[in-house]
């Protein structure tokens, strides 16, 4: 998802910045799906997998696709470059940004699964009878 991250930090520190919003998008885009898919019969692995990757392509979007840019795209010019990577906010750290923001949509789904479907709950229980 594209957004204005000019207060962002460099580095590490906007890897965690950047992995921070990943976790709560990825909360509310499985509160939202359990929302909708509630009276489908989905079960909690689908839920799971459908929330993750759309979480994964609100949050880390715009930098996926730069860092595929970067790698794949052929840029014939200096001036190119230049211009591409004014576009993108600390080019030096995009890999560790688009790691935090995996992760943190990941983390954002399971909380959001225990949270909202009271899988945590239930897992606990299962794991007390076996």
């Amino acid at each position: 998802m594209p957004y204005d991250r000019t207060w962002m930090g460099y580095g590490i520190v906007g890897a965690l910045e950047t992995g921070g919003i990943a976790l709560l998008v990825g909360i509310v885009v499985y509160g939202l799906l359990h929302l909708l898919a509630r009276g489908s019969g989905w079960s909690h692995g689908k839920e799971l997998a459908i929330a993750y990757v759309f979480a994964v392509a609100l949050s880390a979007g715009q930098d996926l696709w730069d860092l595929f840019y970067f790698n794949m795209a052929p840029l014939q010019s200096l001036t190119l470059l230049r211009a591409k990577l004014a576009e993108v906010h600390d080019p030096d750290a995009i890999g560790l940004r688009v790691f935090f923001e995996f992760v943190g949509a990941l983390a954002g789904v399971c909380i959001g699964w225990a949270m909202f479907s009271g899988g945590m709950k239930n897992l606990l229980e299962s794991v007390r009878r076996s």
